[in-house]
């Protein structure tokens, strides 16, 4: 349920509705835009009579949300959230952000790529400490000593690292580190348990939609995080399995507009995962830019042929820097601003 107040709501009068609301065992969630104020209830609304809300003086009118997730909610945020990544680095609300680097933390090449990507115009460095894997055979990182490097870049670049969580018990370590935004991967994003405990921080949470999640699935794994106190999350579209073979996933770009209407949350869009193929990375990456998306994450490595993991769908350096490029035309056209 959502009340809808009036214009010249004084915040005396605001704060006394929130008292009351509070008082009758729901949450309430006070969000101001430029054009009206919306006190969102969560929690047992039927503790409250929408014939009485309504009929308060600073209230215009109250609707009910039949959505199952309500922090997540436009109607409950009408305005877009802006995440603040560090060092300056926003998404949403119109800012565009570039997030790349390679699959998996190998070593020292980190650095190499960290710069390449960042002089291409990559605002944040991706990289992967701890590493899901199908096989239990596979790499599964470098672990510590990865986010060492991650952090050591980080100081270097002066940028913002996104580096992936997997289990409850090292969201503890990602904070004390000063890890600038905890990656939820497509493998967890129903991990419910890894899901509050990464709730329970202020960290930004950049949450990928399931393997075969639906729209609604990642909107409710999301609103397993905001319902711990967390509202810094950042959804990401990587592609869905499907019963096409000719790329890795299929990559649902009608979830990006989709996302938009539906939540305030910013929506990145990830075509390394969802194609599997570095000749598809680049069309896609273009086409997610003109639909909407609020940024990209891309995998660039400075030796595909020989990466540790996901080499067949990494960018080179030079091929990332000739994407970036287009990336901004796309940007120039569909809104204006190209890249900062």
């Amino acid at each position: 349920m959502i009340a809808i107040l009036r214009k010249d709501a004084p915040d005396g009068a605001v704060d006394q509705l929130v008292s009351w609301i509070e008082k009758k065992g729901l949450d309430a969630h006070v969000s101001h835009g430029e054009n009206e104020t919306i006190i969102g209830l969560v929690g047992d609304t039927t503790k409250i009579d929408p014939f009485l809300l309504e009929s308060m003086d600073i209230v215009e009118r109250v609707q009910r949300v039949s959505e199952p997730f309500k922090k997540a909610n436009r109607k409950f945020h009408p305005e877009d959230t802006v995440v603040d990544c560090g060092f300056g680095v926003k998404i949403g609300g119109g800012n565009f952000q570039v997030i790349a680097g390679p699959c998996s933390v190998e070593g020292d090449n980190l650095l190499e790529i960290a710069r390449a990507v960042h002089a291409a115009g990559a605002t944040m460095l991706r990289g992967g400490a701890y590493k899901p894997r199908t096989s239990p055979y596979a790499y599964q990182g470098m672990g510590e000593r990865g986010l060492d490097l991650l952090l050591q870049a980080r100081e270097e670049l002066k940028m913002p690292i996104v580096t992936e969580v997997m289990d409850p018990r090292d969201v503890e370590l990602f904070v004390e580190k000063g890890i600038d935004v905890m990656q939820i991967g497509a493998r967890n994003a129903q991990n419910f348990n890894l899901l509050k405990e990464v709730g329970k921080t202020k960290t930004p949470v950049l949450l990928k939609r399931g393997i075969a999640g639906t729209v609604d699935e990642l909107l409710m794994s999301a609103e397993y995080i905001m319902s711990e106190g967390n509202d810094n999350v950042i959804l990401c579209e990587r592609g869905i399995r499907t019963f096409e073979t000719r790329t890795r996933n299929t990559f649902d770009l009608n979830a990006v507009p989709v996302l938009h209407y539906l939540t305030h949350l910013p929506v990145v869009a990830d075509p390394s995962h969802a194609t599997g193929y570095t000749r598809y990375v680049e069309p896609m990456a273009l086409a997610a830019t003109a639909a909407g998306a609020d940024g990209l994450e891309i995998e660039v490595h400075n030796d595909p042929a020989h990466a540790w993991s996901d080499g067949a769908q990494a960018l080179t350096p030079a091929m990332f820097a000739d994407t970036m490029a287009r990336i901004a035309l796309v940007r120039d056209a569909v809104t204006g601003e190209g890249l900062e």
